[in-house]
């Protein structure tokens, strides 16, 4: 049985500027996704994360290697059929309403529930759309279009579900919202990939962690793999200037993980920058490893 998602030595090069130099987003990536398998991908902005989940979708074409969709090449447009997909920024035509856009979904999929209605309206209310399903969208917030959007990829019930930051823009309510609905589209078998800057929600949702930086795949990993990992403590700081081993996090805010052996002698390196700790913390966890990692080339 062919795995949902194979990725083989895919790469991809832009030509920019005058002189047509180019710009590596992705570089030789391999991976393979099984049936039923949650897998998240992160890393930083601009490590090749959306490049590649665009090539999965037919929107860009490879420079080199392929990809496959449950046993189908992303360049066949039916390897798309029954795969609900979900942009970091989704463009849905601003007349329409909710219940248009995933009546829109289910034809385009060929998706077609025993009744039609009931089924839109079921997704509607689970996303909180059903007050606005018969309103233009174009008044819509940020978090509503989303909810919209998530709403027409999961309508024609994937076999696959790929997602893009699916929790960006939306407020706390409905960050927990989605988190809940996507467990339970896990829990019944679906296939899920995504993207997300929240390494909180990415844990409790991934079987696996694809760690991607400047357009090589580093590592992947299970949880189990990250708990065996070396033990490990998270500090954070505010100040200044740069400390090694600390990485920003923000407006004169630092971050970085360390050996427990490596503590004190740290805390005395930020002590001597003036730099005040936020916070310590064990951290056997996918932040403490996706900070080594891109502590490591950076």
């Amino acid at each position: 049985m062919n795995p949902a998602i194979m990725i083989r030595r895919l790469s991809k090069t832009y030509a920019t500027g005058w002189h047509r130099s180019s710009v590596v987003a992705v570089s030789d990536i391999s991976l393979e996704v099984g049936r039923g398998e949650a897998f998240g991908f992160i890393g930083p902005n601009g490590a090749g994360k959306s490049t590649t989940i665009r090539i999965l979708m037919g929107l860009s074409v490879p420079s080199d290697g392929a990809a496959e969709l449950f046993g189908t090449n992303v360049r066949d447009p039916k390897a798309r059929l029954g795969i609900g997909y979900v942009p970091e920024s989704p463009y849905l035509y601003d007349y329409m309403t909710p219940r248009e856009i995933l009546d829109m979904s289910l034809r385009m999929h060929r998706h077609r529930p025993d009744d039609r209605a009931r089924h839109i309206g079921a997704w509607l209310e689970r996303l909180g759309l059903s007050a606005v399903m018969n309103s233009s969208i174009r008044s819509f917030s940020k978090g509503m279009l989303q909810r919209v959007a998530i709403a027409q990829a999961l309508v024609i019930q994937p076999r696959l579900l790929v997602l893009d930051e699916p929790l960006s823009g939306l407020d706390p309510i409905g960050r927990m919202d989605v988190v809940e609905l996507l467990a339970e589209y896990k829990r019944d078998g679906g296939t899920l990939f995504f993207t997300s800057h929240v390494l909180h929600d990415v844990e409790r949702l991934a079987d696996r962690f694809g760690l991607i930086h400047k357009g090589s795949l580093r590592s992947v990993r299970s949880p189990a793999e990250l708990v065996g990992d070396d033990d490990v403590v998270l500090i954070r700081s505010a100040g200044a200037v740069e400390v090694p081993g600390m990485v920003v996090d923000g407006s004169n805010r630092w971050i970085g993980s360390f050996c427990r052996s490596e503590v004190w002698s740290q805390l005395d390196a930020l002590r001597l920058a003036n730099h005040s700790v936020i916070e310590i913390k064990p951290s056997l966890s996918l932040e403490a490893a996706f900070l080594k990692i891109v502590g490591k080339q950076t």
